[in-house]
Parts: structure tokens; sequence; C-alpha cells
């Protein structure tokens, strides 16, 4: 069943994993400005909360999860993805209605070097109940037109 947590709080713990173990502040703009002034906007430093070592144990299982598991027909072949599903079952007067999901991916790439984390949350999706059916598919085509946008080279 699903846990109650906003999508910037998602893509929050998922930079912990991401960054290598350290908290990151959330940032939406790296600059802002006005009439010719410009002022660049600093991420701020942020705190360990787990170890590197587990961050790249839960890098690799989320790596693995892409490859093998159930998105793996919808993954971006050539690209090193950590990510992972989502199906939850929405709450409905007292009980859990077996009929409404939320369906959801997130993941982050390249997984060796992160240049970017994406959730996609589908709620009542139509075609399919499933996150790795509807979500992950979503994902993977934004990602595709990420990887030249930032200049994500596939690996070799």
């Amino acid at each position: 069943q699903g846990i109650a947590v906003t999508p910037i709080q998602m893509i929050r713990a998922m930079a912990v994993i991401a960054s290598g173990g350290e908290v990151m502040v959330p940032q939406i703009v790296d600059k802002i400005g006005q009439n010719g002034w410009e002022e660049d906007i600093k991420p701020e430093d942020g705190e360990r909360v787990i170890s590197e070592k587990a961050a790249q144990e839960i890098t690799d299982m989320m790596v693995a999860a892409v490859k093998n598991g159930e998105s793996k027909w919808t993954a971006a072949k050539g690209f090193k993805i950590a990510g992972k599903t989502g199906t939850a079952q929405i709450p409905v007067q007292g009980h859990y209605d077996e009929e409404k999901t939320i369906a959801s991916f997130v993941g982050f790439a390249p997984a060796d070097n992160p240049k970017f984390i994406m959730l996609v949350t589908l709620r009542e999706p139509t075609s399919s109940p499933w996150g790795s059916e509807t979500a992950a598919p979503l994902w993977f085509n934004i990602a595709r037109q990420l990887f030249p946008y930032l200049g994500i080279q596939p690996e070799s």
C-alpha cells in the first residue's frame, strides 16, 4: 500500500542514493535574474545520512532491477539507469480499492555519475494498474529525450 510522501520527498530520498549518501536540499532553479541582473543559486552542502557503501549497494540493486526486472522491456538500452517501479492501492473509505492504484517509477541516470533524477507518478492509470507497465515506459521515453539534451552518451 502507499505511503503518503510528496514528489519532492520521493526525489529527495532518491537523491541521497544518487549522491552517494548525502541528503541534498531540493533546488528548483540554478539562477535567478531580472532586467539584465543575474545571480547563480549555489546548491547547499548535504549531510551524510547513509554510507557511500550502502548508497552504492542500493544503486547496484536498482540498476539490476531496471536491467532484469519488470521494466526491462521498456528500458533505454545502452544507458546505465538506477530505478524502481511502484504500485500502490488507493485508500477509499477505510479500505484499499483493488481497482484504483497509484503507479510510479523513480530513477536516476547515468547510475555511475547522475545528471538527473526523475519521478513519474500516475494516479489511477487506465491502461494498466502497474508502475512497470505505465509509469516506467513514460519515464524511459522522457529519459531518451533528456540524454542528448544533457549530453549523456550511451555506454560502449
